[in-house]
């Protein structure tokens, strides 16, 4: 991801001042020194709430909603049920925001596009993958993303020790760890290659939220990015919903409320969240409670859908979270 102008960070969780490494990335389009709709504005006034409790409940909900998507793949299939939900929070954000495109550079419209498409992927990968494994595995290596972009950018010999954590937990997660996921059995390994898969479009999308986040306003640029991410999943998931929807015996309208439901929850009020807390809070403490998402998503996974993991991959999931507290702290000073 290239430097924000003058070294400055454009959106506080996506970009970062020069030789720093950055957080996990902000949502798309996201300018944070701007006001950026009502909901941002109510949530703003409520100054009595400690702006971490923000954080943590986007962080909360992101995960209660992915875990609420799960049982959608069955009648929907993995692809259809992304494409509905990324289709339901295009309609919503294009409603809300009426983006503007006049007067932007060609490159700057193929920066959005392309966010859009590793959003998409980054979606389907981890719903493939949640879809075979526990979600706190399957958050955990997904995570690698955002870390692997902090460790390349810090480009200080001593986060090769976080690096070595980071790679470390992951090999308590899928060697040593197997047994720890549902029903007892070893983990899944093309769950595994969806998980990896994820975690790198989710450093993709990293590369390129910072430049989408200079141009566009508000929500806008999460507006276009996510209009492009379902377009681009049509062709595998329309008419997989479709087939979902029409079966026989199905009740298209409960699904159809499911999916919007989930819509609203994955990513439409995490990210008001997030900008809330993000005003309030130095960017540095926000990517430190950031990174304690695998933790969280791990925790959901046991209270929503019973997954129990063993002491190994919880032992993994806190070496993963290590480094990337490490890294994010090491490499702002």
């Amino acid at each position: 991801m290239p430097p924000a102008p003058k070294g400055e960070p454009a959106g506080e969780r996506g970009g970062w001042r020069r030789g720093e490494a950055p957080g996990p990335a902000a949502p798309p389009g996201v300018r944070f020194d701007r006001p950026t709709g009502r909901l941002a504005k109510v949530l703003r006034r409520r100054g009595q709430i400690p702006a971490p409790l923000f954080c943590l409940a986007a962080m909360v909900l992101v995960q209660t909603g992915i875990a609420l998507s799960k049982p959608l793949f069955g009648p929907l299939g993995v692809s259809g049920t992304t494409f509905l939900r990324l289709g339901f929070a295009a309609v919503v954000l294009l409603a809300v925001t009426r983006p503007r495109l006049r007067g932007l550079r060609p490159r700057d419209l193929a920066a959005a596009a392309l966010l859009g498409m590793a959003s998409a992927g980054m979606t389907f990968l981890f719903a493939g993958a949640i879809d075979r494994l526990p979600m706190g595995t399957a958050a955990t290596i997904e995570f690698l993303g955002p870390l692997a972009v902090a460790l390349v950018f810090a480009r200080r010999a001593g986060h090769l020790l976080w690096a070595l954590l980071a790679a470390g937990g992951v090999a308590l997660l899928t060697l040593l760890g197997e047994g720890g996921g549902a029903g007892g059995n070893g983990l899944d390994p093309v769950g595994l290659l969806y998980a990896f898969g994820a975690a790198a479009c989710y450093a993709a999308y990293i590369l390129f939220t910072d430049r989408v986040g200079a141009v566009f306003q508000g929500f806008q640029g999460l507006a276009v990015s996510m209009t492009v991410g379902a377009l681009s999943l049509a062709p595998f998931g329309l008419g997989q919903a479709w087939d979902g929807l029409t079966a026989p015996g199905a009740s298209p309208v409960v699904l159809l409320a499911s999916v919007a439901g989930v819509s609203l929850l994955v990513p439409v009020i995490p990210y008001a969240l997030e900008m809330t807390a993000l005003r309030r809070m130095p960017q540095r403490v926000f990517s430190v409670l950031v990174s304690l998402e695998p933790a969280v998503s791990a925790l959901v996974g046991l209270v929503v859908l019973g997954q129990l993991l063993n002491a190994v991959q919880l032992a993994g999931i806190g070496c993963v979270v290590a480094a990337s507290v490490g890294a994010t702290l090491t490499g702002r000073r």
